[in-house]
């Protein structure tokens, strides 16, 4: 058996960040045919999704933001000022950019995080089911990653 040294380094360096990025997308389009039929397609990339909502100054009342890709919505916030909440404009955030990844981008699902004392409640009462719960993360919160089929809706 061959002894090998290597030096651990704990610095951020962007630059090997993306070259262990590429290695690492390198590797998992080799092993997953999946990812390599992604590949040169437009669901290969993210494309962000964005949705405001502003009031009548025209000040930041909530907003969405997140990204799909591989036929999926990934919802990364969702958040609307305290002044607005129980008025229905989250849920509208929501649907608006769950339509729009459907309709405009062909998206067959959603997921998202949220912890305990946020809005697993309100994804539920949206459709969205827990797929995992992660104790103590961080110490003292639960973490709930939630799911939700995208179905097209039917002609009338």
């Amino acid at each position: 058996m061959v002894s090998r040294m290597f030096r651990i380094e704990t610095e951020v360096d962007k630059g090997r960040r993306d070259l262990l990025r590429s290695r690492l997308r390198e590797s998992n389009t080799t092993a997953s045919p999946v990812l390599r039929a992604l590949r040169g397609t437009p669901g290969e990339r993210e494309v962000p999704l964005h949705v405001w909502a502003l009031d009548d100054s025209g000040g930041l009342a909530g907003g969405l933001v997140g990204h799909t890709w591989a036929g999926w919505l990934h919802v990364t916030y969702l958040w609307v000022d305290g002044r607005h909440r129980g008025t229905g404009l989250g849920g509208r955030l929501l649907a608006t950019a769950e339509r729009t990844a459907r309709e405009e981008r062909g998206c067959a699902a959603a997921r998202l995080e949220t912890w305990d004392f946020q809005a697993p409640e309100f994804y539920k009462k949206q459709g969205y089911e827990v797929v995992c719960v992660i104790p103590d993360y961080p110490p003292g919160v639960t973490e709930y990653t939630l799911t939700k089929k995208l179905h097209r809706k039917k002609p009338a």
